[in-house]
């Protein structure tokens, strides 16, 4: 009976934590204030209350939003984003795409800028277009094409400079051999010619 009376009361504990304040964040009401604490995109609670009405993330150190993050949030009159320094590229797209899909009378695009990359600085996230922000990601693909292709070229130019000293050790060692060939030769061509003049004393001394 009290195994059953726990599984039903189960679902009502858990959504009862949905209702809690997230953590490094005060709550008064249906107010959430998450403002100034320096908070980053992999710092920043997982969820919020349902029942917010208020959200406040100014002045953090936010780069991107998680995707899906304020969905759930229907009772939403006020937002405020400012100050957190945006990336205008591709983890921008779902951030830019819940301030286009708010009411004009919420403003929560007021104070969102882009922080970069350079040609998009200061821009309002918004109003960006959706080649702009695509452009975005291509320049940062380029950036990560240009920095594999210096690693290769790095990576070719290390090669070349070690066959270059395989070769001049390849070239050294074969010169050495062919001097101690030379001189083993002329050692034996010497010891020949001494046995020789060793051997045709007792030669003529024998007639």
């Amino acid at each position: 009976m009290r195994r059953l009376l726990f599984l039903c009361l189960l679902p009502l504990f858990r959504g009862q934590r949905s209702f809690q304040c997230p953590h490094l964040c005060s709550c008064h009401g249906s107010e959430v204030n998450c403002s100034g604490r320096s908070l980053t995109s992999s710092s920043l609670p997982t969820g919020f209350p349902p029942a917010t009405t208020s959200l406040r993330l100014h002045d953090n150190r936010l780069t991107t939003l998680p995707n899906g993050l304020l969905d759930h949030l229907t009772s939403l009159r006020s937002v405020s984003l400012q100050g957190n320094p945006w990336e205008c590229d591709c983890g921008v797209l779902y951030l830019r795409s819940w301030l286009l899909r708010q009411p004009a009378g919420l403003q929560s695009h007021l104070g969102v800028n882009c922080s970069s990359p350079p040609g998009l600085r200061g821009r309002l996230v918004a109003y960006l277009t959706e080649k702009e922000v695509l452009e975005s990601c291509q320049y940062w693909y380029c950036d990560l094409a240009l920095a594999s292709q210096v690693c290769l070229f790095v990576f070719v130019l290390v090669q070349a400079a070690l066959l270059a000293v395989l070769i001049v050790f390849l070239r050294r060692f074969e010169k050495l051999s062919r001097e101690a060939r030379r001189t083993t030769e002329e050692s034996f061509t010497a010891g020949e010619s001494q046995r020789e003049n060793e051997y045709s004393p007792l030669k003529d001394s024998s007639f």
